[in-house]
C-alpha cells in the first residue's frame, strides 16, 4: 500500500493544467528506457562505423596488393630487358668461344664412349677443315685401333661425324648455339610483350 496520501502534494499548476511529477520508480524506468535507447543507437552507430571501416580497409588492402603485384611484375620484366645485352654477348661471343675451345675434347670423349661399346672396331672422326690437329692432340695414345681422322670440307664450324664400327653420331655445336640464341631472343621478346601490355 502506498503512503502517498500521507505526504504533501507538490503538483504545480501551470496555465490551468496540472504538471505531474514522477515518482522515483517511474523516473528510474524512464532513465533505463532512455539509457537503453541511447545504448542501442550507439551500438548501431558503432557497428555501422566498423563495417564502413572494414570495407575501406579491405578496398585499400586490395588496391595495395594489386599495386604491389603490378610493380613486382613490371620490375621483373624491366630486369629481364636490362639483361638483353648480356644474353646477346653470351650467345654471340662467350658460348661460341667456350664451345670452340671444348670442341675437340667433346669429340674425343664421345669417341671413347662409343669405342667402349664396340671394342676393336674401326673408328673415324670427320671434322671441318683445319680442326684435325686440335682433335688429334687429344686422342689417347692407348686407344686401339687408332682412329682415322678425316677433314671434311662439307662440315661447318662446330660440326663433326663420329663412327665406330656401324655406330654413328653427329655433333652439331652450331645448332646448339642457334637454339640457345633463339631461346634468349624468345625470352626477351615475351618480356617486351608483357611490358607493352601493361
Amino acid at each position: 500500500m502506498s503512503i502517498a496520501h500521507l505526504l504533501e502534494d507538490f503538483t504545480v499548476q501551470v496555465g490551468g493544467g496540472a504538471v505531474h511529477l514522477l515518482d522515483e520508480e517511474a523516473l528510474e524506468e524512464q532513465r533505463l528506457a532512455a539509457f537503453e535507447q541511447g545504448y542501442g543507437a550507439g551500438w548501431d552507430d558503432a557497428v555501422q562505423a566498423q563495417q564502413q571501416s572494414r570495407g575501406q580497409v579491405s578496398a585499400e588492402l586490395s588496391k595495395s596488393l594489386e599495386d604491389m603485384s603490378f610493380t613486382y611484375h613490371e620490375a621483373i620484366t624491366r630486369m629481364i630487358l636490362s639483361l638483353e645485352p648480356m644474353f646477346q654477348s653470351l650467345s654471340q661471343a662467350v658460348l661460341p668461344d667456350v664451345i670452340e675451345r671444348g670442341f675437340a675434347a667433346c669429340l674425343v670423349e664421345q669417341l671413347c664412349d662409343m669405342a667402349r661399346e664396340q671394342i676393336e672396331q674401326p673408328m673415324q672422326i670427320m671434322v671441318p677443315e683445319g680442326r684435325s690437329e686440335d682433335v688429334e692432340s687429344l686422342i689417347p695414345s692407348d686407344l686401339s685401333p687408332a682412329p682415322r681422322l678425316i677433314e671434311d670440307p662439307s662440315l661447318g664450324p662446330g660440326q663433326a661425324r663420329l663412327q665406330v664400327g656401324m655406330s654413328r653420331r653427329e655433333v652439331d655445336c652450331s645448332a646448339l648455339l642457334t637454339s640457345v640464341a633463339r631461346a634468349f631472343d624468345s625470352y626477351v621478346f615475351e618480356a617486351r610483350e608483357a611490358l607493352s601490355n601493361e
